[in-house]
């Protein structure tokens, strides 16, 4: 079932409310830019207990369907960039030209910063503190790094961003990061950092 069918549902107030829940939680598997369950959380924070109040339920669908259709949006129009520049004889994108396909893994379109340092904070919630026993050094660095996000409210000082951009976009290509590249997403976005690339780090 498409994102609208299960979006009507969500409205259908003849259906019982469990059902209109479950359809919500449906939008959120079909769009869902912090992750599944930090988008439910995100919502929940933006919109109130939506599983059992019906005007939070009706906010929580209003806010992902407008992230969505901002993120339909920039799609559009990196579709209309790309026809350009292959007219132009630039059959690849560049480097830094943000690819909405990519970016909408991690990126909440409509209220960016917002979004990364609630997932920030959702993360942080579940990863740590770490085990003692811990001695991954990429995850120990990425959980500074969040921790440092969160305390600060992610206000750096110029000098700090310079130098945390500098870091994530290694950590970026390290291979022992992959399966913390959202995580470092989100702190690029919650500080403001853009990344370098929207495409994924190869892998070969």
């Amino acid at each position: 079932m498409s994102f609208g069918n299960f979006a009507r549902r969500v409205r259908d107030t003849t259906l019982p409310y469990r059902w209109r829940v479950s359809a919500l939680r449906s939008c959120v598997q079909l769009y869902r830019p912090l992750g599944f369950n930090a988008t439910l959380s995100f919502l929940e924070s933006r919109a109130g207990r939506f599983q059992r109040d019906e005007a939070a339920l009706l906010r929580a669908l209003g806010l992902i369907e407008a992230s969505r259709a901002a993120w339909h949006a920039e799609l559009h129009a990196y579709a209309a960039r790309r026809r350009r520049a292959k007219r132009q004889g630039r059959r690849s994108p560049g480097a830094g030209d943000p690819n909405p396909h990519f970016q909408a893994r991690w990126y909440w379109y409509g209220a960016p910063r917002e979004a990364a340092l609630h997932a920030l904070w959702f993360w942080h919630r579940r990863n740590l503190p770490l085990p003692t026993s811990s001695t991954d050094p990429v995850l120990l660095e990425v959980g500074r790094y969040v921790s440092e996000c969160l305390d600060s409210g992610a206000v750096l000082t110029t000098e700090r961003c310079e130098l945390l951009g500098t870091r994530l976009s290694e950590l970026e290509r390290d291979p022992r990061s992959w399966d913390l590249l959202p995580v470092i997403r989100h702190v690029e976005v919650a500080t403001g950092l853009r990344p370098r690339t929207s495409r994924p780090a190869s892998r070969t």
